[in-house]
């Protein structure tokens, strides 16, 4: 594999159960991990996954910014780092911008709601 260089600014936002998200190298085959710049609405939707784990890692977010892990409000502010393995349900409350390290890669099929 070579290496590959993404400008995340230029990929187009594709609508998800958090907002908006750029996404990176989802489609490279053989790729490890993908890497997503989300812009985090109000109005996110609980999901979890069963395969990937995703690490939230908050670049700017509101004060009262937080993230809901299997019911339990958890706050969070720029510079703040949550992992979160598969089955856990998880939401972001209020309007931040992540990067999301998801591994392995996004798969859209790996998203469940209850």
């Amino acid at each position: 594999m070579k290496p590959i260089v993404a400008d995340i600014n230029s990929i187009s936002p594709v609508r998800c159960p958090c907002g908006f998200a750029r996404r990176a190298f989802a489609d490279v085959p053989g790729a490890p991990a993908s890497v997503h710049r989300t812009e985090i609405l109000a109005d996110a939707r609980t999901h979890y996954h069963k395969v990937q784990t995703e690490t939230y890692y908050v670049l700017e977010c509101e004060a009262n910014a937080a993230i809901e892990l299997d019911g339990e409000l958890v706050p969070v502010a720029v510079g703040t780092a949550i992992m979160i393995p598969p089955g856990v349900r998880h939401r972001a409350v209020g309007r931040m911008t992540i990067l999301n390290v998801v591994v392995p890669p996004f798969d859209e099929a790996d998203e469940w709601f209850d």
